[in-house]
Formats: structure tokens, sequence, C-alpha cells
């Protein structure tokens, strides 16, 4: 049974950090690129951050960019994403997936969630100010 399963998410102050981490089973990790993408209430799904299979490319939503960054360890089938320098408008639930395709498709396709084909039940941040 494929499945990713996000966890660490929480409560955080504006300004603080979180580490949220994805845990996948039942496919080859090391073959898939992965993303995080988040939803807020009343919002649509945005992409967030994605990170290919063998970590030489990574792309991030500029409102992320500097302050997040996605990394995966392919030995503990985890991607990782650390957010720092925190923001309210980062509350959302984060959701993490898994994309089968080439590394030339998600370079115009990256933060498409249709290019993703498995997606975690996803974890709820709350920054409070």
């Amino acid at each position: 049974q494929v499945q990713l399963v996000e966890s660490g998410g929480g409560l955080v102050q504006t300004g603080g950090s979180l580490r949220l981490s994805c845990a996948a089973s039942g496919l080859t990790f090391s073959r898939y690129a992965m993303a995080w993408f988040r939803q807020a209430p009343g919002k649509e799904r945005e992409f967030v951050a994605h990170i290919s299979w063998g970590r030489t490319s990574t792309y991030y939503a500029d409102s992320v960019k500097g302050r997040f960054m996605i990394s995966r360890d392919n030995a503990k089938n985890t991607v990782y994403l650390q957010m720092n320098t925190v923001k309210p408008e980062d509350t959302a639930v984060y959701y993490c997936a898994a994309g089968a395709g080439s590394g030339t498709y998600y370079s115009s396709n990256y933060d498409q969630g249709s290019a993703y084909v498995v997606w975690g039940q996803g974890t709820q941040v709350t920054v409070s100010s």
C-alpha cells in the first residue's frame, strides 16, 4: 500500500521555526520527486516546495523562498520541510506529494498538483501573531 504520512505540524509563534516530515512507504522513494503544498481555510491549495529524486533540483514558491528549505533522506524514505521565520500567513494544512515524472517534466510543472500521483493526509500548521 502506497502511503505518505506527514508529521511535525503544530502551533508556533511568528518568527519561530518548525520542521515537517513526510514518511513514504509502498513505493521506491528514491525514484520519486517530492513536493509540499498547503491549503489555508477558504483558499485553494498552493505549491510550497519541490525536490527532485536525486536532490539536484529544488523549487520554491516566492512566498517562502529564503525562509523554507526542502530536503530528503532517501535512506529513510523521508522528505522534510524546514520552516523558518514563519508568518501568520503560513497557517495552513501542509501536504506532501510524490510524483514519478522526469526532471525535464518537473522543470515546468513542479507547482502543479496534477503532476503528483500520491498525497498524504496533511498536517496542520498554525502560526500565532
